[in-house]
């Protein structure tokens, strides 16, 4: 179990080093040796986790959405608002998230990845919106599917914008004002009055993933001792 855990550490340690390369220096430009030497770790433990650069790539590309999970909301038009407000605030935070960002929109990138994160984020958004329609919070006219594509390419656009106007400074406040004019076309009044769409509101979701994170270190801490013992 301790040398698991040993592993976990490593590849989490290389995946990050990863992404701060490829979210300052892109894909192509980005070098094994940098990475190397921002994970501290051997070429051979590089090579036994990911056998690639690509494989590096694609695993960054992937640990975007264990970063901003969130346990699930008994309402899924706040499930919606809150994954998209903690993706914002992780976009400024983790190098993770910011570099999937840039991998999934390099054009260059649709040769190697196909586009797959962008798939996966818009998958991911009609079914929390299958969800919401299913207990009955969304507008009659409403088709997940079709509002998934407009509401995953409005948040990129957002994120695209503030990128590049502002260093991602303000993207936070960009993200509730997107949700500000899209919520009212999709949710019914009764659930749209509930929503809770305030830059103070990802505080709270940080907060809430922190301790859902601590439990979760807490819990494994028995099992690291007892396999040291």
């Amino acid at each position: 179990m301790a040398q698991q855990e040993r592993a976990i550490r490593t590849r989490h340690a290389i995946l990050k080093a990863a992404a701060s390369v490829f979210d300052e220096r892109g894909y192509e430009a980005a070098t094994i040796g940098e990475i190397l030497t921002r994970a501290g770790v051997t070429k051979g433990a590089l090579y036994f986790h990911f056998p690639s650069k690509q494989a590096l790539a694609e695993g960054v590309l992937s640990a975007q959405f264990a970063e901003v999970s969130l346990a699930p909301r008994v309402c899924k038009l706040q499930e919606l608002v809150d994954t998209g407000l903690l993706t914002a605030d992780r976009m400024r935070r983790d190098p993770v998230v910011s570099a999937a960002a840039r991998l999934s929109l390099g054009q260059e990138m649709r040769t190697l990845f196909g586009g797959q994160a962008v798939t996966l984020w818009i998958g991911t958004t009609e079914k929390v919106l299958q969800e919401a329609r299913a207990q009955g919070e969304l507008l009659p006219h409403v088709d997940p599917a079709a509002s998934a594509w407009v509401i995953s390419a409005a948040w990129t656009g957002v994120q695209v914008y503030s990128h590049t106007l502002s260093d991602r400074a303000d993207l936070v406040e960009r993200v509730v004002a997107l949700f500000e004019h899209l919520l009212p076309s999709i949710a019914v009044p009764a659930v749209l009055s509930r929503l809770i769409v305030t830059p103070e509101r990802v505080e709270e979701v940080v907060r809430e993933t922190e301790r859902r994170a601590g439990r979760a270190a807490e819990d494994r801490a028995p099992e690291v001792a007892g396999a040291l013992d």
